[in-house]
């Protein structure tokens, strides 16, 4: 609901003072929210750096008269676009296979992509669906360096995720939910001491 994928049929949902629930997915990432898939969803007959450029926002050449009217403007952004695709494209270790088709990746790799194509809008927020399923412990490594390190320049994360391993070395605060409700709310440390957590999920109290 708050990428716009689902219409919420009630309440609603700010980031700082736009309000999202009502507007297309596409005019919500212009508000400045990224997000991935669970299932990554690559333009698979496109190369990686392809994939991410498609993701720049407000380019002058996508209008054809710009094109003819004002060239050297519209190359200037387009050089700009591609260097920021490579440098994404190098923060999540993907720049040596910038060529290669995307449908070509492996899963982890594909995962890494939409990181890199989400960053190139140069969201707000980022929500990442699951983002360590199916990953192999090395990229999952350049997975959480590189949430890391966009964490440590400012950039905000909303991730859902139920390897404990990735969310005790990623989220602060951690909020549990159960049957569509907010559970609790806390440091992981203490989430995972909770009665009511240990109850809906492990079926015990203890």
């Amino acid at each position: 609901m708050i990428s716009g994928l689902v219409p919420a049929d009630g309440g609603q949902i700010r980031l700082g003072a736009d309000r999202l629930d009502g507007l297309s997915s596409h005019a919500i990432a212009r508000r400045g929210v990224g997000r991935t898939f669970q299932i990554p969803r690559p333009l698979g007959r496109m190369t990686v750096l392809e994939n991410v450029l498609v993701y720049a926002h407000a380019q002058p050449g996508e209008r054809l008269a710009r094109v003819f009217a004002t060239p050297t403007r519209v190359i200037a952004a387009e050089h700009r676009a591609r260097e920021r695709a490579l440098a994404l494209l190098e923060s999540v270790e993907l720049a040596h296979l910038a060529a290669a088709r995307a449908e070509t990746l492996s899963g982890g790799q594909k995962k890494l992509l939409e990181l890199a194509r989400a960053l190139m809008s140069d969201p707000r927020i980022i929500l990442l669906d699951e983002p360590g399923a199916g990953v192999n412990p090395t990229l999952m490594r350049s997975l959480v360096e590189a949430i890391r390190a966009l964490r440590a320049a400012g950039r905000t994360f909303l991730l859902i995720e139920h390897d404990m391993d990735l969310v005790t070395e990623l989220c602060d605060p951690v909020i549990v939910m159960a049957q569509g409700r907010r559970l609790t709310e806390g440091p992981f440390a203490e989430v995972r001491r909770d009665p009511r957590v240990l109850e809906a999920y492990l079926g015990t109290a203890r």
